[in-house]
Formats: C-alpha cells, sequence, structure tokens
C-alpha cells in the first residue's frame, strides 16, 4: 500500500498532496494522523485557517530578523508595542509578566518562560518571584505594576481555572486592566476561551497550534525589546 508523504502534518498545498502516492486525487488531509491530529483538525483557528500569510517584517524587527507575522498580528502586537515603548523610560522594569495555571508551572509555563530568558527577556514567573510564605495575590499586584507587558498563557488547564475562579481569574482580571496583554492559545483555541472569558476571548493573540512555541517566543522578545535610541 502507498504511503502518504506527509504523515504527521498533513499536505500544506494541493500540488503536494497531488504529488503524494497515497493522498493524490483525494481532499482533505492523509488519513494517518499525529496524536494532535484530531485537536488540531476539531479546534484550530490561528490566523493561518482564515488565509492569512507570515511575510511581513514588523516595524519593530531588527533588519536581521527572520520573524515573520501575518497582518492580524501585527495589527494585534502594534498598540502593545506603542505601549512597551512609552514604558520604555520607566527604570527597572521586567519585560513581561508571565500569567499561566498554576497546574502548568512545570511544563508549558516553564517552556515558555525558558524560551523567553534564552532570548534575552526578563520575566516575572511566579515559581522564582514567589518566597516561601510570601501572599501569593500581593506578589502579583507587584509583579504585574513592575512589568512592561503581560503575557497570558492560555491551556486548557487555564481555562479550568478561570472557570472555577482560581488565582488565573484574579491575575486576568488584573491584566485586563492594563491594555498591555498578549494572549497565546496553546492546545485550546480563541473560541474555547472566550467561553469563560469574552473580553480575554476577543482580543488576537498567538497561537502554537499555529507556529511553535519556540517561534512564538522569538515574537515575544522582539515585542519588548526596546533599542538605546528609543529610551
Amino acid at each position: 500500500m502507498a504511503r502518504c508523504t506527509a504523515p504527521h502534518r498533513g499536505h500544506r498545498t494541493a500540488s503536494g498532496r497531488a504529488n503524494c502516492p497515497a493522498c493524490g486525487g483525494r481532499g482533505g488531509y492523509s488519513s494517518y494522523s499525529s496524536p494532535y491530529s484530531s485537536y488540531r483538525s476539531n479546534y484550530g483557528s490561528g490566523s493561518l485557517s482564515s488565509g492569512s500569510i507570515r511575510n511581513k517584517k514588523a516595524s519593530w524587527s531588527s533588519p536581521t530578523s527572520s520573524v515573520y507575522y501575518t497582518s492580524a498580528e501585527i495589527r494585534t502586537l502594534t498598540p502593545v508595542r506603542e505601549n512597551v515603548e512609552k514604558r520604555a523610560v520607566i527604570p527597572d522594569l521586567r519585560d513581561v509578566f508571565l500569567c499561566h495555571a498554576w497546574d502548568d508551572r512545570k511544563d508549558s509555563a516553564k517552556e515558555l518562560h525558558d524560551l523567553l530568558e534564552e532570548n534575552g527577556v526578563s520575566v516575572w514567573f511566579s515559581e522564582k518571584d514567589v518566597l516561601l510564605g510570601s501572599s501569593l495575590l500581593r506578589e502579583i499586584d507587584k509583579g504585574l505594576a513592575n512589568s512592561r507587558v503581560g503575557i497570558v498563557l492560555v491551556t486548557p488547564n487555564f481555562i479550568n481555572r478561570v472557570r472555577n475562579e482560581g488565582i488565573a481569574d484574579k491575575e486576568l482580571s488584573a491584566l485586563l486592566a492594563r491594555d498591555l496583554l498578549v494572549p497565546i492559545v496553546h492546545y485550546t483555541t480563541f473560541e474555547k476561551l472566550r467561553e469563560v472569558s469574552p473580553l480575554l476571548g476577543s482580543r488576537s493573540g498567538l497561537d502554537t497550534n499555529e507556529e511553535p512555541m519556540k517561534k512564538v517566543a522569538l515574537k515575544l522578545a522582539e515585542l519588548v525589546k526596546v533599542e538605546e535610541e528609543i529610551i
């Protein structure tokens, strides 16, 4: 039996599908799929699914940057970038406040934190910034006040926490009061987010269904990096 030439991610172009010995002449993706294929087909909602193409450079990108954006991402991130530049004059701010579900602190949130720090981003992260015995809510308030931008890592765990009015919900309320917020959906969708937080879900952001976490971290690093002449 002929095997699909793109068994894990499916064919991204009609010509690739047509030239595949297993899928040629058939519509849709290969019947052989990865463990997450049903999730991606049923729930994926990133900008590529709406026909957008990542072929634009951001005005804040360096000339040597290899990172490209969709038009929607540029529109979403531009107001945040403008606020980042305004706050650059405030001394001793962290670049990013990372809001996440407690359940994600040792895996997806830690992964994003580490990737950001590898790219030179200073991150407020509860795992390292809340000392034993400290008031979590008080430390969160301080972290929010002393960060240039907030990132919300939206996972199934995060959605459950917000639904049950956990700490993540309190962080989210404080972040929504500031226009310095970038939601990152990870293994879930903006549609699912809107079910528990219509206000946050109405905002555009970045989506790891469309790009790996490593690329998302690069975009965030570009977003918060401010050159000396701006300051």
